[in-house]
């Protein structure tokens, strides 16, 4: 009889551990249900609240062909929403085909491909958003951690981006853009700003990773020649981390030490920034031709123009450059500039279509580098295989008229 009892007692206790220890289980998969229930079925201008809490899903949640939807969270570090275990779906959070959508307040981990994508839409703001990869840095993250393509009236406030292995605040082919008051780090690229039109990059901060803003034009996309670009009171330093995006994507080619890197993008002002401690370029004016990567895009330009960088505060410790990489290889064997490296770097390349019948660059094309304190530059001449680098800046004196961006 006791023995009964006993037997009774300890499978009571079994059934009470197994129920405790699957419980969880069963409310994250009712929660990743509920909400992805939400998103099907909201009306068009309805809020979509996510309770406070970690929350573990293994699926990405989608929204479509929606319009003046709010997805909110109770806070960037109360409502969290990991996907660790992610088995369907690449995103965290997809969004397609809306109008006025809100992203706030909440944070997404451990996505298997992108975070958050928003495609198509007209009318996206993220704020108070953080997405991060908690590992150290790792080819196997996801490529981006806020990632409009292809979208309009962009607005990407008091955001934390960590840990993507491209970009962790990326716009893509897009218009009317605002990226503000926001962190990247640990990315290989802080904040992209590719193919797009009307964009201004302000107040944010950019640091330990391995280029902190991009402000890239690349072939091969459905919207092309982007520019009239800002970016201005920024604090992008630090950022001299080793890259580790997967072989074969572009940012891949970023030397680790880069402050801002300008490929191949028309008419960008930079300007008031603090641009300090990043140890192989400050700032980079490129033409595509330098990632000596072939052009069979047509329509594609690949030369910067319009570039006009003044009034921004450069430092640098005497430290060598990254010795890493094609630019590694450069640094080393082709510009050998020591531990004395140039805060300005320009390749030099031009298109010879924007000579005047005197062969002077016209105006609206000209790169413009003044004012900026401690300010040194060079020309690396890469066009004559780097015969004839010249450190002098004054041909570069010159003003822009400064950039007007509609992004209202």
């Amino acid at each position: 009889m006791k023995t009964t009892h006993k037997s009774l007692l300890g499978l009571i206790c079994f059934l009470l551990l197994w129920s405790i220890s699957i419980l969880p289980i069963f409310a994250q998969k009712d929660f990743q249900k509920r909400l992805q229930t939400k998103m099907i079925l909201a009306k068009d201008g309805e809020v979509i609240d996510i309770e406070e809490g970690n929350f573990l899903l293994t699926a990405s949640l989608s929204l479509d062909n929606k319009k003046n939807i709010t997805i909110r969270g109770k806070g960037m570090d109360k409502t969290i929403l990991s996907f660790k275990g992610q088995v369907e779906g690449a995103e965290g959070i997809k969004v397609t085909n809306a109008e006025n959508i809100v992203i706030e307040n909440l944070t997404v981990q451990d996505t298997k491909g992108d975070a958050i994508k928003t495609q198509s839409v007209a009318g996206i703001s993220f704020k108070n958003v953080k997405t991060a990869w908690t590992g150290k840095p790792n080819k196997k993250n996801g490529g981006y951690g806020l990632y409009p393509v292809q979208c309009s009236k962009v607005l990407i406030d008091n955001c934390v981006a960590i840990g993507a292995s491209d970009a962790g605040i990326y716009v893509g082919q897009s218009r009317e853009i605002v990226v503000k008051n926001s962190k990247a780090y640990h990315n290989v690229a802080g904040i992209e700003i590719e193919n797009s039109i009307n964009a201004d990059v302000f107040d944010n901060e950019a640091y330990h990773n391995t280029g902190g803003v991009l402000v890239f034009d690349l072939p091969d996309l459905i919207q092309k020649k982007g520019g009239n670009v800002r970016v201005f009171r920024n604090k992008i330093h630090d950022n001299n981390l080793p890259n580790f995006a997967p072989k074969g994507n572009i940012v891949a080619k970023v030397p680790d030490g880069t402050g801002i890197l300008i490929l191949a993008t028309n008419n960008v002002e930079i300007f008031d920034n603090e641009i300090i401690n990043n140890k192989s370029i400050g700032t980079g004016i490129i033409s595509y031709y330098m990632t000596e990567n072939p052009i069979k895009d047509d329509s594609y330009y690949p030369y910067p123009t319009g570039i006009y960088i003044h009034d921004n505060l450069y430092q640098r410790e005497p430290v060598r450059p990254t010795s890493k990489g094609r630019m590694g290889q450069m640094f080393r064997f082709k510009l050998k500039f020591g531990k004395d490296v140039p805060h300005i770097l320009y390749d030099g390349i031009i298109d010879p279509k924007t000579k005047n019948e005197k062969g002077e660059l016209r105006d609206e094309t000209r790169i413009c580098i003044r004012n900026n304190k401690n300010q040194s530059f060079a020309n690396i001449d890469a066009e004559n295989d780097f015969k004839q680098i010249s450190r002098d800046a004054m041909p570069y004196s010159c003003e822009l008229k400064s950039l007007k961006v509609e992004n209202k």
